[in-house]
């Protein structure tokens, strides 16, 4: 790679090539520069990771040594460099212009690198693999000059990313919102609702000012707790559009955010009607003073209502531009509003407004209303449960997430300070109204005290009026009786009305925005399929236009119900169900102590989340127990129905993050417990291969480890190593996909290995964790034995000698057509490949069909190309050649049963058990295991044991005694006397024929042709070894004649693997035994224990 040092490179301009490091004029001259730079320790500018508007390369010198800088302009020759020039030459007069990062293909951080496929805010590159840097750099690649800078920073992208990078282009011109417009102003213009101007001085005179301040403190404690839980899951990493749904769902998974995410778009659509007919009855209330209703109170509350919500409509369908310029004019006729209401109190009363029981700042009416004063049927929870819907509102920023230009500052900033400003604001109007205003007046400015009378001692009484008549009839006026106290109190009554107005709009008007975005997001996820319609936008703001027609749809259909008192308390408490589950996010995300759990929000706690949860959830029973009963009941089975539907999403939550840690604990504790016989489970390690390859192993096995044992399905990868571990990482996730996808509780394993005995014995060794570590090896029988190279036989039997001396026990399962269904799956493969081609052909020529003109041979070709429509290639044919002459319609369909013969019910029959060598108990215990299990349970345990002829009767007797100790039920039991006799001639014969060609038969021979074959062939069977364990061959030709005799008919036979000790039984008579002994037979299990206890009878 070249380097080109010219003095433009200096200049403040964007280069060809941009990178993001600074790059620092270093003159290396013995004259006046460097005597100087010598006179004070080096400086080194840090390495700037700005964005793109400052990815310029820069030039940093310290004060005084402009001059150096400018010498360097004049003398571009001494700047420039040749071919020996190398970035570390510390003895010539050069300017290092080598940028670090920029001379090796291993990558500089970069933020680039960490995005997501598809991120808007710019693409995603790939960064150089590890085998990239790892293995040795080809000799054919031309490195241009540049490229390994390209390379090395990410400049280079796939097409896939330039597709995403385009679509985020597109995207550019959205109209995005800052803190303040974005968040802050929804976020107060929502909290300040109706009840601010016509229900607080109500809980004023109920509560008193010291109980009302408490009661909005305890309603702000619940929001500021969910505000600050809010702010820290919001500054975890990047957010989406979807605000509390999608900050729910990140964090706890789709469970709880796609139950929490539907009921939350719903309570907003709703909270639309709710607060447009509060409009409406406003608009109806003044409509009545004037004597001008259209038809009566509750038509005319739809006509307005709807003609209101047709509006928001359109505001909202215009952009969220309009909508956020409606929203601020709404909130500064609110300011004007609440400022009016405080000027009202400095201005001096008159007669009319003293007699309604306003009176300026009083000493006397503070003292007499600072306790409460609860009337009927009140209480300091009802009254609580009035109010605390005024504080909610606090999400409305968090809901339009995607349109906030930096969400994760915007959230934390804009919703805390609207709750600080709220509740300052509802805490001034409780105390100024509280201190302004008596409890009861009578409105008749004839109630004055005379001089002379007595006075009754209330605060009214001593400012002149008499106000006692309101203890035994009915009032108006006074806090306790009248809701428009603010208007009489405000300095223009009108301007309160305006607020009014304002907060019912302006909250309906963030619902009709909030719940389309939030139930886009939710169908974008496509947690429930049915809903995906409204996952579609439109427009630069991806605006849910969708959404909107739902909403409205769902909003007029309330309006025009019109009787909204009784859904209100479960849309307050679909809220707070959102507010609980928002804190119980923080506080799991927290206690899972995950390594990506970093909020750059750190005001906040997890147990204080914790308790906002739970205050949430006392809050939803203190408004309305049936309403929090409904709300856990609809969630519930939302929950479930998710849960059950499994949907395909990885989101990294806190609840995957706390399964891990609780997994890990578990380990690590299990590791404290000592191993106990009655404890034993068998776990096994299944040489599957690819577990969708040996599906009847996987199957047996699975019978007996299914929610009792460990089960690792393993896969031995031989060959070159780089190209053995590609494969292998390649198809891990997908062959672990499977196992789910089938329901097997299996894991999957895998190891690469210059040979197969040598990844078995890995696996055997460092297989498991802690205590759930294998004790059972379980391997098919090698069928094909006798063709089979001699180097897989003696692997073969290696991994079993391993086993035995790992104290591992080893099942051998062999069934009639063998396990593996490899071919076939290839087969299908094959096929499935070819419909596909055909399919697509006839779709090219259909669509060739419709087209018009004359390119329309020319444009089937073409598009045959883009489909890579080709001829079947040889190889194909082959493949398929290969297994037609196999007879592949009869051959696969026996094979395909065979693999599947253990997934079904096997009715009633026998598993017979021929326990004839004491394994520690595993050969008893697996098939007792497999009685327990559905498709067994019909199956009949019968015991077979060697014993003495003359003794049948009482080894019955001790072997029915030692089963029944050990409460293991049995239909029969047997005593087989005749083992060790000698088999038919027959047998023997077969047995014979079996090992005829292995055998050496040196004793045929002289003693020197005898050496020389036994060096030659050290793997053959040699007579002096046959003569040895003649008695053992003759017991496993008898074994199979008794085997024939008995169990021919079993569902399954459980026998004991004879072992063969090393060094004296060479492994082709070893497999010669496992083929005679297992020979024309159901399925069998060859069973070995480790011959330690896994059966006991003590307690």
């Amino acid at each position: 790679m070249s380097l080109n040092n010219s003095s433009n490179v200096f200049l403040d301009s964007v280069p060809s090539n941009t990178n993001r490091f600074q790059v620092n004029v270093i003159n290396e001259s013995h004259e006046s520069c460097a005597a100087a730079d010598n006179a004070d320790p080096p400086h080194y500018e840090e390495t700037s990771f700005g964005d793109e508007a400052q990815n310029r390369l820069r030039v940093s010198f310290r004060p005084g040594k402009q001059e150096c800088y400018d010498n360097f302009l004049q003398n571009e020759e001494a700047a420039k460099t040749d071919a020996t020039f190398h970035a570390y030459d510390s003895h010539t007069n050069t300017y290092y212009l080598q940028t670090f990062g920029h001379n090796t293909v291993d990558a500089v951080p970069k933020i680039e690198y960490y995005r997501n496929t598809g991120s808007v805010s710019g693409p995603k590159v790939i960064r150089p693999s590890l085998l990239d840097i790892h293995e040795q750099l080809a000799k054919n690649v031309a490195l241009t000059p540049g490229s390994a800078d390209r390379v090395a920073n990410g400049d280079g992208m796939t097409g896939d990313d330039q597709a995403e990078n385009k679509e985020g282009e597109d995207q550019s011109g959205a109209v995005k919102f800052g803190w303040v417009k974005g968040v802050l102003v929804r976020c107060m213009l929502n909290i300040w609702g109706v009840m601010l101007f016509i229900r607080l001085s109500w809980i004023v005179g109920e509560a008193g000012i010291g109980l009302g301040v408490i009661i909005i403190g305890l309603a702000v404690t619940v929001t500021a707790i969910t505000g600050l839980s809010t702010s820290a899951i919001a500054t975890n990493g990047y957010v989406r559009g979807g605000g509390a749904y999608y900050l729910i769902s990140r964090s706890l998974g789709p469970e709880f955010g796609g139950s929490i995410g539907l009921i939350f778009a719903f309570a907003n659509a709703v909270a639309v009607a709710m607060y447009v007919v509060g409009f409406a009855e406003t608009v109806v209330d003044l409509l009545k003073e004037s004597d001008s209703m259209m038809v009566d109170p509750t038509n005319d509350i739809r006509i307005i209502g709807s003609i209101t919500v047709v509006i928001l409509l359109g505001i909202s369908v215009a952009g969220m531009e309009w909508e956020a310029k409606a929203q601020v004019i709404l909130l500064v006729i609110l300011l004007i509003a609440i400022a009016n209401f405080f000027i009202g109190t400095v201005i001096p009363s008159n007669n009319e407004k003293k007699s309604r029981g306003f009176f300026n700042y009083q000493a006397s009416i503070f003292a007499e209303n600072f306790g409460p004063s609860f009337t009927k049927g009140e209480g300091f929870f009802s009254v609580f449960a009035i109010f605390f819907p005024a504080a909610t509102g606090i999400l409305a920023g968090a809901n339009i997430s995607g349109d906030l230009e930096d969400p994760q500052d915007a959230i934390p900033r804009g919703t805390m300070l609207a709750i600080f400003i709220t509740t300052v604001a509802y805490i001034g109007v409780a105390i100024c109204v509280g201190a302004c205003v008596v409890r009861d007046a009578t409105g008749s400015m004839n109630d004055t005290i005379l001089s002379g009378m007595n006075c009754n001692g209330s605060a009214a009484c001593g400012l002149g009026y008499d106000f006692s008549r309101c203890r035994h009839e009915p009032c108006q006026y006074g806090l306790m009786n009248n809701f428009q106290v603010m208007s009489m109190v405000s300095g223009f009554g009108p301007l309160i009305t305006a607020g009014i107005f304002s907060a019912t709009l302006s909250s309906a008007l963030a619902s009709l925005v909030s719940a389309p975005k939030v139930f886009q997001a939710l169908c974008k996820d496509n947690i429930y399929k049915a809903l995906q319609f409204f996952a579609k936008g439109y427009g630069k703001n991806n605006e849910p236009l969708r959404g909107y027609i739902l909403t409205f749809v769902i909003a007029m259909a309330f309006i025009l119900i019109a009787e909204l008192n009784t859904i209100a308390p479960i849309i307050s408490n679909f809220f707070l169900a959102s507010y609980a589950l928002i804190n119980f996010s923080c506080f799991h995300a927290s206690y899972a102590k995950s390594p990506g759990w970093r909020p750059a929000y750190g005001i906040y706690n997890m147990w204080v989340s914790l308790f906002g949860a739970v205050l949430c959830c006392a809050v939803m029973f203190v408004i309305n127990w049936w309403a929090a009963v409904i709300t856990y009941v609809i969630e519930f089975f939302l929950y479930i129905y998710v849960t059950y539907k499994k949907p395909d999403v990885n989101w990294g939550s806190s609840t995957q993050a706390l399964s891990y840690v609780s997994a890990l604990d578990n380990a690590l504790e299990l590791t404290t417990v000592e191993d106990h016989v009655k404890n034993f489970r068998p776990q096994c390690i299944v040489l599957t291969g690819g577990p969708m390859t040996r599906p009847a192993l996987l199957d047996i096995t699975h019978a007996f480890t299914k929610n009792s044992g460990l089960c690792i399905c393993c896969e031995v990868f031989v060959g070159p190593r780089k190209l053995c571990v590609k494969e292998m990482n390649g198809g891990m996730a997908k062959k672990q996909a499977w196992l789910i996808k089938n329901k097997i509780k299996a894991f999957y394993a895998a190891v690469a290995a210059d040979c197969f005995r040598d990844g078995v014995r890995s696996l055997l060794q460092a297989s498991g964790l802690g205590r759930m570590k294998p004790n059972t090896l379980v391997i098919g029988y090698k069928k094909n034995w006798r063709k089979a190279p001699l180097t897989e036989i003696e692997n073969y039997v290696g991994i079993i000698h391993d086993a035995f001396d790992f104290e591992i026990g080893v099942v051998i399962v062999r069934i009639s057509q063998g396990f593996d269904i490899s071919q076939v799956l290839q087969v299908q493969d094959e096929l499935e490949k070819l419909e596909q081609e055909r399919l697509a052909l006839e779709a090219t020529i259909k669509d060739n069909e419709c087209e018009e003109g004359h390119g329309g041979i020319r444009g089937l070709f073409k598009k045959a190309g883009k489909l890579n429509i080709t001829k079947p290639t040889p190889k194909k044919d082959s493949s398929i050649n290969a297994i037609q002459s196999m007879h592949v319609g009869e051959f696969n369909q026996k094979l395909v049963e065979a693999s599947t013969q253990f997934k079904k019910k096997q009715g009633k029959g026998t598993i017979d058990v021929w326990w004839l060598f004491d394994d520690g108990g595993l050969t008893l215990l697996i098939p007792y295991i497999l009685t327990l299990r559905k498709k067994w349970k019909d199956c009949k345990l019968r015991i077979y044991v060697g014993g003495k002829i003359n003794r049948i009767e009482e080894e019955k007797i001790a072997m029915a005694s030692l089963l029944s100790k050990f409460r293991i039920k049995f239909a029969d039991i047997n005593i087989i006397g005749d083992i060790n006799i000698k088999p038919n001639k027959e047998s023997w014969k077969v047995f014979e024929e079996m090992i005829e060609p292995y055998r050496l038969h040196e004793s045929c021979k002289d003693l020197t042709t005898a050496e020389k074959l036994k060096r030659e062939s050290p793997w053959k069977i040699t007579d002096a070894e046959l003569d040895a364990v003649k008695e053992k061959s003759y017991r496993q030709v008898r074994l199979n004649e008794l085997l024939q005799e008995h169990s021919r008919a079993a569902s399954l036979i459980v026998l004991s693997l004879p072992v063969a000790r090393k060094g004296s039984i060479s492994d082709l008579l070893y497999m010669a035994w496992l083929e005679i002994l297992t020979k024309n037979l159901p399925p069998v299990l060859l069973v070995r224990g480790n011959h330690k206890n896994v059966l006991t009878f003590y307690s």
